[in-house]
């Protein structure tokens, strides 16, 4: 297991390490305050993100000490990765007792969660009181273990930080079992395999190795096993684990905004164009852009915009089945640092926060950031323990069903924001972002 710094993000030398890479990786680690094996402590099991192609329960960002101190245990786990972690092929499938191949990561994760739910005790917790959480391609992960019956019971909350939108709840959205195993055929040919058993000659180096030519990206799939059916069936039918649930997205994440935004007023009206076909000339009304300087303001709010609406039609679909409630947030604060103009509040810029591992890092930190993080960390803690928020001492964070049409904004500022900047553009994503899609496939 390896985790690979990325040039985009401008703290990986301080924050994320290289590490060997090995098949061997299914390791945990465990972070405990407890004195005495009856003390019952709330457990919080994070999944790290990285695409589901790098990463590792062990790097510096992911140190637990900073939530273990305020009461919880936590647990960062490893899992089989890329082609080692969800490759799907015929062969494998025949092989199964299941019918099934892929999604060995989320067999990892589910492995890991007993493991915790048979021994965690021993570390003064609580197998009754376990929240799963992860960032991006890890809260990818936590939403397939919602929606997994295998997990069932394991788990008692669950935390996805930059991974809710519309589109994890659809019903169309989810890469199918027979065509991952296409996908793994033409890999396996590429690589001289024309069997499981040639597979089975190569060594995990020759495996992993990357395919000239061939863009083969492995990643959870509907197998009929782990993922019985696409997450908004499982939910439709209200077979999902159900438990209160926390969620949000940054102000320069993946699809967000941009500190320095670069297009023009007629590059933001062809891709309004391309975008929104039929709906473009409803859109430029609300997000107009007769100058480039217009163009630019109107990328970063219909981005942001757009971001916030999935989430909270995320919610809203969600809350059709769910018993439980469900809390969303707008992350916007800035990391301090030579670069912070550059990057802003990136995708990942929360996690040395919500982890309160500033410690880590030899970045300028401030006074005001160690409140931040001492904030972030309270209401995840808050969470992990009773499956809300909210705490003494902290503003008020009402749950989508108790404040509909509003998000939690935090980060410099801790209160409730609209969803959007009106209710007309509310409404205009509503209308199509949940048009009924016209393809299976999933990024």
């Amino acid at each position: 297991m390896q985790t690979i710094a990325d040039e985009r993000k401008p703290w990986t030398h301080e924050f994320m390490t290289h590490t060997e890479i090995s098949e061997d990786c299914l390791y945990l680690n465990v972070w405990t305050g407890a004195k005495a094996a009856g003390e019952k402590r709330p457990v919080y099991v994070y999944i790290y993100g990285g695409g589901n192609t790098e990463g590792s329960g062990a790097v510096p960002v992911y140190d637990g000490e900073g939530l273990a101190k305020q009461g919880v245990i936590v647990v960062t786990v490893n899992y089989r990765l890329g082609v080692l972690g969800f490759f799907t092929h015929p062969g494998l499938t025949a092989e199964s007792e299941n019918h099934s191949s892929g999604n060995y990561a989320l067999l990892d994760l589910i492995a890991a969660l007993h493991w915790v739910h048979q021994n965690i005790a021993a570390f003064g917790g609580n197998p009754d009181r376990v929240t799963i959480g992860g960032q991006s391609a890890g809260a990818s992960n936590v939403h397939s273990l919602v929606a997994s019956p295998l997990a069932k019971g394991l788990f008692h909350g669950a935390i996805a930080q930059s991974g809710s939108n519309v589109n994890t709840l659809s019903s169309t959205t989810g890469r199918t079992l027979a065509d991952q195993e296409k996908t793994g055929v033409a890999f396996a040919e590429a690589k001289g395999a024309h069997s499981v058993a040639d597979l089975r000659k190569l060594s995990w180096k020759e495996l992993t190795a990357p395919v000239t030519g061939l863009t083969a990206r492995f990643g959870p799939v509907v197998d009929g096993y782990v993922e019985p059916a696409p997450a908004g069936e499982i939910f439709a039918q209200h077979k999902q684990n159900d438990v209160p649930t926390l969620t949000g997205c940054n102000l320069h994440d993946l699809g967000g905004a941009s500190p320095r935004p670069a297009t023009t007023a007629d590059a933001f009206q062809k891709q309004a164009a391309q975008r929104y076909g039929e709906n473009a000339a409803d859109f430029l009304k609300l997000y107009p852009a007769a100058n480039d300087e217009q163009a630019k303001t109107s990328q970063n709010d219909s981005a942001v915009d757009s971001m916030r609406a999935s989430m909270y039609l995320w919610a809203a679909t969600r809350a059709k089945t769910a018993k439980t409630k469900s809390y969303t947030y707008f992350w916007d604060h800035t990391m301090p640092g030579p670069d912070a103009g550059q990057y802003g509040a990136f995708h990942t810029s929360e996690v040395p926060f919500v982890m309160n591992t500033l410690y880590m890092s030899d970045r300028p930190f401030t006074d005001a950031d160690h409140k931040i993080a001492s904030m972030m960390s309270a209401y995840w803690v808050n969470f992990i323990k009773t499956g809300d928020p909210n705490g003494k001492g902290l503003a008020h964070w009402a749950s989508t069903a108790d404040q509909p049409g509003m998000t939690m904004e935090l980060g410099d500022k801790a209160a409730a924001i609209p969803v959007t900047g009106s209710k007309e553009k509310l409404s205009f994503f509503e209308g199509v972002l949940t048009r009924p899609r016209t393809t299976s496939a999933s990024r």
